[in-house]
């Protein structure tokens, strides 16, 4: 690998055989060298989940031509970490995960096993950005998001990200196949209202299955569902500092510093 050249972790939960994933790959190669580690089957809605109670193997494979590529039995979670201990000639410049087969706009940042990988990757200091496309087909067409993929991975090659700051990217799926633009937006508040059907196994046990439907709470014009409504491109900045710094001064006016036992 030139070391002139930028390099590019990329990983993904749906798998590295993934139509998502081979369309990542096209357009990183165009940018820098590759490395790809990826779960050797469909990971997702894994979120941050790591593999602790059984090994974790890793095996090289020949699928993404001028590619050097491994296939992981973890996690995304697992891919990326033991990515960074084991498999990497030096700290890579981008860390990509995706395209996901689905969205992962507004609460799906948490479950998503896609945004995860991106996650960890940005915890160790990484430019990290996690794609999705907004359809769940596994055939369906990346080919109009490419440009935009690779405009957004040119734009973090070329510009800093501060240190606990990663991008989420969802890619619109226009009826008229045209995509207005790139939006930087919020995170909606929106949330899944679950419900688990109740069923029969053949020896008369329940077991339950899980649907739900997706509730959108708000109604700005400056969140990610509103702009991939309207067919443009959604750039959420995402972190993973979870701490709600301006509550802080809120709780300290409940006087708890002062208990004591």
């Amino acid at each position: 690998m030139e070391n002139s050249r930028p390099l590019i972790l990329i990983s993904n939960d749906d798998g590295i055989t993934a139509p998502g994933i081979a369309a990542l790959i096209d357009v990183a190669k165009q940018l820098g060298d590759v490395i790809v580690v990826a779960p050797d089957k469909p990971q997702s809605a894994m979120g941050h989940a790591i593999t602790i109670n059984q090994p974790i193997r890793i095996t090289e494979v020949d699928i993404h031509a001028g590619v050097k590529a491994y296939q992981c039995t973890g996690t995304p979670v697992d891919c990326v970490k033991i990515a960074i201990d084991k498999l990497l000639p030096r700290k890579p410049d981008l860390m990509v995960s995706g395209v996901n087969h689905g969205s992962n706009s507004s609460i799906n940042v948490i479950y998503s096993g896609t945004m995860s990988a991106a996650v960890e990757a940005s915890i160790d200091g990484m430019k990290a950005i996690g794609f999705s496309l907004c359809d769940y087909s596994w055939n369906a067409n990346f080919e109009v998001v490419k440009p935009y993929i690779k405009q957004i991975m040119s734009s973090v090659l070329a510009n800093d990200l501060p240190y606990g700051t990663l991008l989420n990217v969802n890619l619109p799926v226009p009826e008229d196949g045209q995509i207005k633009g790139i939006k930087i937006c919020r995170q909606a508040q929106a949330k899944w209202k679950e419900s688990f059907d109740q069923r029969k196994d053949p020896f008369g046990r329940d077991y339950y299955w899980m649907t739900g439907n997706f509730v959108n709470m708000d109604h700005g014009q400056d969140t990610d569902e509103w702009a991939l409504k309207h067919d443009y491109v959604s750039v959420v900045p995402t972190m993973f500092d979870l701490t709600d710094h301006q509550r802080i001064a809120q709780l300290n006016q409940w006087g708890l510093d002062e208990f004591s036992v």
